[in-house]
């Protein structure tokens, strides 16, 4: 069974009639123009642009013959002929033609469909074979420089009399104001990257305009405005990179549209290789970026580039301070600066239907977080090469995510100024980030919770002192009182060592709560020495019940450390009870810790714990800091594992050694305080998760 043929559209006969070496026209049954093909552009010397809905009858020297050709088209449904036809410049060109009348399913009138080939001088009408190469089709443009009127009526009131630099200045804000109001495929093709006709359209005609010839085509625009409808300006260019010697045209050819112009330019591109060859890289290099996992945006912000010149011509320094007293410039530059092109996965991660959702100005991408626009505007008047932050993304179909931003700035000296933006979304990273932030928060819990669990009879000892000592006190101030004459004055005093000793026991039960609580990291700036000294009061009982000497080393004048002092006395902590039970075994005359500080060749802070133990064995200190590897037989593992997560999130290392004489030696390295931003990283980052991590093997 065959399937019935489908009626002929309008863009399916333009798509084949672009690949004809014969002219050909499509008319609607007015007379107006619908479609003209390269080759048409090629023999009657105008760009479809420039006919596109005008009447064919407007482009006859002799209306009255035009009018019977149409006459008898109309009754006998075709004509054959030969022509006279202006062109573009003024002159006229003679075709030998053939129109036929079409109709529709219905049998109404359709359309008129036109071919026409040139006659020659002998006479002959004749066609080149093969289809009109691409260098001799014009790339067209049709303007509109109604948003330039104010910069036109200044160049008229002072091209006289303004400084060249001045002029030169107007004539690139003519260009920047003026708008593209639609181009053919050849421009697109030419200085539209990967962007078709239909997403140039309304963008200014600077983003697609070398730098170097936009005083000529302001110069042009300028002629064609001012001498009468129809005249013909042309401009010989050099060499732009683009085409090679191109001819440049501006006319003004619409009644009804004064404001519009005009713009052909013709010339063979400026390349060596062929037109096919350059077609299939642009695919390529397109197919490429498309499907990039990164979501890309382009963006043109030429103006606001010349803005900032002005600013720094005008002596201003500090950018953040004048955004600070003129915000009004932020605004500008969300409502100014164009999107001009994106790929797929922009269009995917924002959730538009297509390019045409995302082709607009910035200020979407700014929605959720407009203090970051603020912070790009002042990267770029910083001149700084990139910039890059982590910010809330607020979609098309008003999600919220979390997105890694950056944007690469454009070089200076390049004519085509391109802004490329590019966001990752790392909202499920983020997620799992917090999570894994939360487990490694759960097992420095459990790490000090163990640590106090081996320090059970050393806390106990520690807060029983002070109880009885309370007890005692009392009850000898209760004998006191009893007497027959009161001792108040001797009452007194065992009632202020009953309060010291209150005190003492308090001061014992809040060190171990503070150890033993779940909180969130505090980084604030401390003195390492001062963190030590807390850290023994903690196994002090262990250090006398086993016998072990503890001697230190505090250098003076040590610089403050940024941290979370409960994390940095559980460090310490572990690293001492490690220690005791490594001397533990030891003869008495060794059972010797020694701990000191001071600072490395950075003038960061060092820490040095040493003991006379037997040292790591050689084939365990590979391993010390791997997760949940041990050598105690009722060791958890996660010791030393979470002392080096801890360190790490402090920006610091952490690293052990045997010592030459015997023992082993572990080594902390904090930076100093103002070297690194440790504040924003050990409440954001911990450290590392246990499988990176380091364990206790003491």
């Amino acid at each position: 069974m065959t399937s019935p043929l489908r009626e002929p559209r309008d863009h399916d006969e333009a798509g084949i009639a672009e690949f004809a070496s014969e002219s050909i026209v499509i008319l609607d049954e007015s007379g107006r123009v619908r479609s003209w093909n390269p080759a048409a552009e090629h023999i009657f010397g105008w760009p479809a642009l420039a006919v596109r809905g005008r009447h064919i009858a407007e482009l006859s020297p002799s209306r009255a013959d035009e009018q019977r050709a149409w006459t008898h088209l109309l009754q006998e449904g075709s004509w054959h002929g030969r022509i006279s036809r202006y062109t573009r410049d003024g002159g006229t060109v003679r075709a030998e033609v053939r129109r036929h009348l079409r109709y529709d399913g219905t049998g109404e009138r359709c359309d008129v469909i036109e071919f026409a080939c040139p006659i020659r001088n002998n006479g002959e009408a004749r066609y080149d074979a093969g289809p009109v190469p691409d260098r001799i089709t014009a790339a067209s443009w049709e303007i509109d420089v109604s948003p330039a009127a104010e910069i036109i009526a200044q160049i008229a009131a002072r091209a006289d009399s303004a400084p060249e630099e001045e002029l030169r200045d107007l004539y690139s804000r003519l260009v920047e104001r003026a708008l593209i109001v639609e181009v053919n495929e050849r421009t697109a093709r030419l200085v539209g990257g990967n962007r078709g006709p239909a997403l140039l359209a309304g963008q200014s005609v600077a983003a697609f305009w070398p730098v170097g010839s936009r005083g000529i085509l302001a110069e042009l625009v300028l002629e064609a405005l001012r001498d009468r409808e129809g005249k013909v300006c042309r401009r010989q260019l050099a060499s732009d990179g683009i085409l090679r010697d191109p001819l440049v045209t501006v006319w003004r050819a619409v009644r009804a549209h004064p404001e519009r112009l005009f713009i052909a330019v013709n010339g063979a591109a400026d390349d060596d290789r062929s037109y096919l060859f350059l077609r299939a890289s642009e695919a390529r290099y397109r197919k490429l970026i498309d499907y990039m996992p990164v979501a890309l945006w382009q963006v043109d912000a030429s103006h606001m580039g010349k803005i900032y010149a002005r600013l720094r011509a005008d002596g201003v320094v500090d950018f953040e301070r004048y955004l600070e007293e003129h915000p009004e410039l932020v605004e500008l530059a969300a409502t100014t600066v164009n999107v001009t092109d994106v790929n797929r996965r922009a269009i995917e991660l924002v959730g538009g239907a297509g390019v045409q959702d995302l082709i607009r100005p910035v200020s979407y991408l700014f929605a959720a977080n407009p203090a970051a626009l603020r912070r790009v505007m002042i990267g770029r008047f910083t001149g700084r090469k990139n910039y890059s932050e982590l910010m809330k993304l607020r979609t098309l179909d008003n999600r919220v995510l979390d997105v890694r931003f950056s944007v690469t700035y454009p070089e200076p000296l390049l004519e085509l100024d391109t802004t490329i933006f590019s966001l990752e979304d790392v909202t499920e990273q983020l997620r799992m980030e917090t999570q894994l932030r939360q487990l490694q928060a759960d097992f420095s819990h459990a790490a000090r919770v163990s640590m106090l669990g081996e320090l059970a009879s050393s806390i106990a000892h520690e807060v029983n002192q002070p109880l009885a000592a309370i007890v005692t006190n009392a009850e000898t101030s209760l004998r006191w009182l009893g007497r027959d004459k009161p001792d108040i004055g001797k009452v007194e005093q065992l009632t202020a060592r009953i309060v010291a000793s209150a005190r003492r026991a308090d001061e014992i039960v809040q060190r171990v709560r503070g150890m033993a609580v779940k909180q969130a990291p505090a980084p604030v700036e401390l003195a390492f020495n001062e963190i030590i000294q807390e850290s023994l009061l903690f196994v002090h009982h262990e250090v006398e019940m086993r016998a072990v000497r503890v001697t230190s080393a505090y250098a003076r004048g040590l610089p403050a450390v940024i941290g979370d002092r409960i994390q940095l006395q559980q460090v310490i902590v572990n690293m001492l009870i490690n220690a005791i039970q490594a001397v533990e075994a030891c003869d008495e005359a060794q059972r010797e810790i020694t701990i000191s500080t001071g600072t490395d060749e950075k003038g960061d802070l060092l820490f040095k714990l040493r003991d006379r133990g037997p040292g790591i064995a050689p084939d365990h200190i590979e391993r010390i800091f791997e997760g949940f590897f041990t050598t105690k037989a009722h060791g958890m593992g996660i010791g030393l594992a979470i002392c080096r997560s801890i360190v790490a999130a402090h920006g610091g290392e952490l690293s052990a050694s045997n010592r030459p004489g015997g023992g082993a030696e572990f080594r902390v390295v904090l930076p100093r305080a103002g070297r690194f931003a440790a504040t924003a990283r050990i409440a954001a980052s911990p450290g590392r998760s246990l499988a990176d991590g380091t364990s206790n093997t003491r």
